[in-house]
Formats: C-alpha cells, structure tokens, sequence
C-alpha cells in the first residue's frame, strides 16, 4: 500500500522571497575516496556522476549548516522577521531535542514557532508544503524553510555503496504569505509514503525500536544503510510519477517545464527521471557532480547554483521532485521569483 496527501490553496500560499545556501570548507575529492575504497575514481564517477562533494569538520553539526544557510536567505531579502521555521533534516544534532528551535534562537528568532522535519531527502520539499500550509491560515506571515543534513557524520566511510555518494550542506528559503498566480508562489504541492520500503535506506540503531528489541547499541548499527538498486528503481518510478501528477494539475506539459530542480541523488538518476517525465536532460539542474547527495539540502543548494549560473531567471517554470528515506516522495510547482543572492552566496 502507499498513499500521498495532497495540499492546494484556493488563495493563499507561500511565495518565495528570499534564498541561500551553505557548503563546509573541507572539499573531498574522488582520489581519497577511491584510494580508501580500493577503487578507481572512474569507477565512483561513471556509478554517481560526483566529482567531489563537502564534509564538515568533527566538530560541526548540522545546526551549523542550518544557520549559516539561512543567514544567506535572510541577507537576499533584507533580513526580515520571521514567525516560523521549518528544518528538514534527518541528522539532527541531538535525537532529543529537535534542533530547529536552537537555530531559531542562534538567528535571533527567540520564541517563535521551530521544529523538525524528518523526511530525508523529500525534508525540503515536504517543509516547504507545510509552510504553505501555515501561511494559508493566516496566522503566519513570513517563515524560514531549512534543508541541513551532515551525513558524513552517519556514513561507514570504507562502504563502497555510501562512502562515494553523499556531502555535508545546507540550504534555506525565505517564505511570506501571499496568493496564488504571483512569481514564486507554490500552487500546487503532492507528498507521498510507502513504509513497506522502509529497509531500502535507514539508520538502524539509536531509536526506540533498537531498544524495543533489547538489541545493544554498537557503532556499526548507527550507520546509514542503502539498498542501491533499489533505491535507483523506486526513486526514478516515484520522482517520475508524482511530477506527472503535479503537472497535470498545474496545467503544464513537460515542454512547458523550464527546469526540473530534482533531489540531487546521482547523476543516472536525475537524467533517467527527466527522460522519465518527458523533459529533456538539459533542462534537468545539475550539481551532483561537485557537491554530491546533500540529502535535504540538494534541493536549495541546486537552486543556488542555477541562479549564480543564470541558468534560472524570473518567469521560469520550475518543477521541484524528490525521494527520499521512509520512503517519501514529493513534488511541487512553481514561477521563479525575481531574486538577488547575498554577496557571501557563492557554493564553490
């Protein structure tokens, strides 16, 4: 069985105002990589598409990711107030408590709504429908929306299947009620879940059900686990539909598409989804290759670099899909808003 839940506005809806995105300094190249695997860097580029990708240092954290990202989404729009904000992340500092409301505080934002969102790779998608939520009742008037994983603080580095794919960022928008048909409104948002594939992608160790089952807690069972020729079926097959989906009630056929910002997971399956929903590679954004799979992050960080590109403008139609762990798929559309990046912005 899965199901999805779908949200649409009649009137109200977030409208994106502001942007940024956060990198560590510490750059990993393939070399290491493959040396430590016993492998060739063809072999890690031809399998994922990545060139290198960032890690924080052992004494970063997500948080740090998460405020450095929105500090850059804030300065683009002039530093507004703000009455909520969302992380999405499936690394949180601490597995208790959540860690948006230190965010929150570290931004200078005491007191107003924060909290957590765990759908891994899907997080900033699934935020940023839940924001629209929240700005479609009136109650809210502008919010911040985070996507900040440190997954290398989850990774057994010497697993051939983990250890290649995945980099460290953060990435965040600035949202502000407004109405549908305005550049930069979300329309139309479709989130799904499947439980039964809950195996294909988890950290096995460090909840409740670990503890449940009397099971020792052990480093090998805090790591991140993949299934990868599953992942690559079942992300291609759910990213393709649900965006299908999201198309249909837009009205917009895949020619009218001007970008798919899809999750960042490799390069194959980026152009295998594309090719999937009928838009041509081209128009599929790209920077798997030098920032590799940021999990919650990927989808910001692919809008950051398209707008230092020029690739993306004001006026484009985007189409936003992802998948991730759960497993949780999600897909939105939207206008591209006329932005200006913050001087500090450049993802290197």
């Amino acid at each position: 069985m899965s199901s999805h839940v779908e949200y649409e506005s009649t009137t109200r809806t977030a409208v994106i105002a502001g942007l940024g995105a956060y990198v560590p300094d510490q750059v990993v190249k393939n070399e290491e990589i493959a040396a430590r695997l016993g492998v060739t860097t063809d072999w890690i580029r031809d399998r994922t598409g990545i060139e290198q990708r960032f890690v924080l240092n052992p004494e970063g954290a997500t948080s740090d990711l998460a405020v450095e990202a929105a500090r850059r989404a804030l300065d683009s729009c002039g530093n507004p107030d703000i009455d909520f904000l969302i992380l999405a992340t499936c690394t949180p500092d601490h597995l208790f408590p959540s860690t948006a409301p230190s965010v929150a505080s570290r931004l200078g934002f005491k007191g107003i709504a924060a909290f957590d969102l765990n759908a891994a790779c899907s997080g900033f998608v699934y935020a940023l429908s839940v924001s629209t939520g929240m700005l479609a009742t009136g109650a809210y008037r502008t919010g911040l929306v985070i996507g900040a994983d440190a997954i290398s603080s989850i990774l057994n580095h010497d697993d051939e299947i983990t250890g290649p794919i995945f980099g460290d960022g953060g990435g965040a928008v600035v949202v502000r009620a407004g109405h549908l048909g305005e550049t930069g409104s979300v329309s139309v948002q479709q989130l799904g879940s499947d439980g039964d594939l809950l195996d294909i992608m988890k950290t096995p160790g460090g909840g409740s059900r670990q503890r449940a089952a009397g099971v020792p807690v052990d480093i090998d069972s805090s790591y991140f686990t993949m299934s990868g020729r599953a992942v690559y079926k079942h992300a291609i097959n759910r990213m393709s539909t649900v965006s299908r989906s999201v198309l249909e009630r837009l009205g917009w056929t895949p020619d009218d598409v001007d970008w798919l910002i899809a999750h960042q997971a490799n390069r194959r399956i980026l152009t295998a989804t594309a090719e999937e929903i009928g838009i041509a590679p081209e128009r599929a954004v790209i920077n798997v290759d030098r920032v590799a799979n940021t999990s919650a992050a990927s989808i910001p960080l692919a809008m950051v670099d398209a707008v230092e590109s020029g690739a993306l403008t004001a006026g484009d139609k985007v189409l936003l899909a992802a998948f991730g762990g759960g497993a949780t798929w999600a897909a939105a559309g939207l206008t591209w808003p006329e932005l200006t990046l913050a001087p500090t912005q450049t993802v290197r």
